[in-house]
């Protein structure tokens, strides 16, 4: 199911707000996909591949249902800038881990949440590349967010050269060696992908 089909926001917020659990779960469930793809660009950076990042979203989300009533927003902007703190104190905490140090870190805190803004904004970025005529109901939703829902849909292959290509930086070259294809097969990848989630964001193909 599409963010399109989902119920808004503000019924479902308000439900969540009263304390209605199946409620945030459903709220929370829309934005596994998006703070997956955060969690993945932070992880491949920090951590080498030594978490999982669905790992990290899984205790994000048990964070978010456990403090949800600090959250004051009304918003989707809103609910993501307080979804992505969360996230980032889970990976500060994971990255401390890993490092063998104690205690809580706010460079690192900060460090991690300037980049995590940075990798949501260049979701948003990207989508405005691949995204030529949204209908009105699909630009009202927050860019980044149907983003990384299109992307989840494509083939493995068409989705990895994209993120590395687009999210990552990395050179055709650089992404070929990434996935052990050929720069030809890539870019092959990478157009197919393009032209598919075109066609996923209310697009021409």
């Amino acid at each position: 199911m599409t963010h399109q089909d989902d119920p808004d926001l503000g019924p479902l917020l308000a439900s969540a707000r009263r304390g209605d659990t199946p409620a945030l779960g459903r709220l929370l469930e829309r934005y596994r996909r998006y703070l997956g793809l955060l969690a993945r660009l932070e992880v491949d950076r920090r951590l080498q591949g030594k978490l999982d990042p669905s790992d990290l979203v899984q205790e994000a989300f048990l964070e978010a249902h456990r403090d949800f009533a600090q959250f004051r927003g009304a918003t989707e902007a809103e609910l993501l800038a307080w979804l992505r703190q969360v996230l980032v104190r889970n990976l500060a905490n994971q990255v401390r881990r890993y490092l063998g140090t104690r205690g809580r870190d706010v460079r690192l805190e900060r460090e991690l949440s300037a980049a995590v803004e940075e990798s949501s904004a260049a979701l948003g970025k990207a989508l405005a590349a691949a995204d030529s005529s949204p209908s009105d109901r699909a630009a009202r939703r927050e860019q980044s967010v149907r983003l990384a829902d299109a992307l989840a849909q494509l083939p493995e292959d068409y989705r990895e050269a994209i993120v590395l290509r687009h999210l990552e930086g990395l050179t055709f070259p650089e992404v070929a060696a990434r996935m052990k294809r050929s720069v030809d097969s890539v870019k092959k990848y990478w157009a197919r992908g393009l032209a598919r989630l075109r066609g996923l964001l209310g697009g021409t193909p």
